[in-house]
């Protein structure tokens, strides 16, 4: 990858809440055309970062950038233009359709040259979600994976150059895991920068270019799938004995916890 400014870049933040250090210190940059994937036990901070990322949440010390644009500095019609963000709740309060969920994606857009565009981006966010059969489904009525992917298809159409994804697929299925991170990586592909949370270490190895393992709201580690997911330091971050397989071209690391045989 050659070099270029970072869409993203977090420069020494630090954020408290309660009193209680939630992020210590956290530097890091991400690029376009590239996944990151946070990872790291439950509780490590890696949802806090990316609500620093988002401007959500101001960080209590150092500072995060969007374009090179301080995050906290941006109007809020101005930030989601520039980033889309998935939370891990989906919940909606009024009965909205899908088709209507989806289409508030499209609001940043309105009474700009891309409005013009709403059409094409609502269509091709709810066949690449696998959601445009629940197209006239009230959102309240679906399950926990439809809603996750309906959520998803509206970051779609939102069409931003930074993409902030929360646990995306939690509560999929292993087709439905595999077609978000599919999508993930044709966002990337793209051009757009894209962090991901991700529990499944394998998922973030399969579909990251880089990885950076959060433990204790410090960053443990960063750099290539293969270079932070390694058996000893898994075992010890996760507190679960780990051997690691190579598979693929080219080669992406899968876990496989040790089982003892009763």
């Amino acid at each position: 990858m050659e070099q270029q400014s970072p869409l993203i870049r977090c420069e020494s933040i630090g954020l408290a809440l309660d009193g209680r250090a939630i992020i210590k210190n956290v530097s890091l940059e991400v690029f376009a055309g590239e996944v990151l994937a946070l990872v790291g036990p439950n509780g490590a901070g890696k949802s806090s970062i990316l609500s620093v990322m988002a401007g959500d949440v101001p960080a209590t010390s150092g500072m995060a950038s969007l374009g090179g644009k301080d995050v906290t500095k941006y109007r809020p019609d101005e930030a989601a233009r520039v980033r889309s963000v998935l939370m891990q709740s989906n919940q909606v309060s009024f009965p909205f359709s899908v088709g209507e969920i989806v289409d508030m994606g499209r609001a940043p857009w309105a009474r700009t040259p891309q409005f013009s565009e709403d059409d094409e981006a609502i269509e091709q966010a709810l066949e690449q979600a696998d959601v445009a059969h629940l197209v006239e489904r009230r959102f309240n009525q679906l399950s926990g994976g439809e809603r996750a992917r309906v959520s998803f298809a509206r970051v779609l159409a939102q069409r931003t150059p930074v993409v902030l994804l929360d646990e995306p697929t939690a509560a999929l299925d292993l087709k439905h895991q595999e077609s978000v991170m599919r999508a993930i990586r044709g966002l990337a592909d793209r051009g757009c920068a894209v962090v991901v949370v991700v529990h499944d270490l394998s998922i973030a190895a399969g579909y990251a270019d880089r990885i950076a393992m959060i433990v204790e709201g410090k960053l443990e580690a960063i750099g290539t799938p293969g270079e932070v997911i390694v058996a000893d330091r898994v075992s010890r971050v996760y507190g679960v004995e780990v051997d690691i397989e190579s598979i693929g071209r080219p080669p992406r690391p899968v876990i496989l916890p040790r089982r003892e045989k009763k």
